[in-house]
């Protein structure tokens, strides 16, 4: 996969999940530094997971300025505009879709990068995609998202397996890549907007 366009992707799409972590903050009342410890954490958790299973230490996330860099403005531009981003519908899971679909093509194509094979290459995917907002969630008290929303990890395979797919048919990286996101991406927010989900289970009482 072409690193310029790896490397501008990614920055999309940690600037998406420091979005969502930022406005996750300013709901819960955050102060400032809340509100920006949040945006990092959910832009480079899944990241850092990653790269730390692959044995890429440090992660890229801990040794490049720009990550905090891009996150940290996130969170500023979130915490003092926060009544513009509140104007979108459902902006938490808006930009954590967006966010979704890019680290999960990003975490599948690093893998492969890596040696991983097939499955664990869609695994890493899986977690790149999933491993921020869950932390995201955790730190604000909230059931991670992966857990019981409408197909969000099963969106994130999706992206991670046409990835894969593509290597495996040697298929142009960048355009399987775009495909990967895109299809990430739309069954995230169809599954946002007609209530699509799994089954769940039934609480005993």
């Amino acid at each position: 996969m072409y690193s310029g366009f790896v490397t501008a992707i990614d920055f999309i799409g940690t600037f998406a999940f420091a979005i969502s972590g930022a406005t996750a903050g300013a709901r819960k009342g955050l102060d400032l530094f809340g509100v920006l410890v949040l945006a990092f954490a959910a832009a480079t958790a899944g990241g850092i997971a990653r790269d730390t299973m692959l044995g890429a230490t440090p992660p890229v996330a801990l040794v490049d300025w720009r990550y905090l860099a891009i996150s940290a403005l996130a969170g500023l531009a979130t915490f003092y505009r926060s009544e513009t981003i509140e104007r979108l519908r459902n902006p938490v899971q808006l930009f954590d879709a967006i966010g979704l679909g890019l680290f999960a093509v990003i975490g599948a194509g690093k893998a492969l990068a890596y040696g991983v094979g097939p499955v664990g290459a869609v695994m890493l995917g899986v977690l790149t995609g999933i491993g921020g907002g869950m932390v995201r969630d955790v730190l604000v008290m909230q059931v991670p998202g992966v857990l019981q929303r409408e197909l969000y990890a099963v969106a994130a395979l999706l992206g991670a397996a046409i990835v894969v797919c593509g290597d495996a048919l040697s298929l142009p990286a960048t355009p399987v890549a775009v495909g990967g996101a895109v299809a990430c991406f739309a069954l995230r927010f169809m599954a946002m907007r007609y209530g699509w989900q799994l089954p769940a289970a039934t609480p005993r009482t």
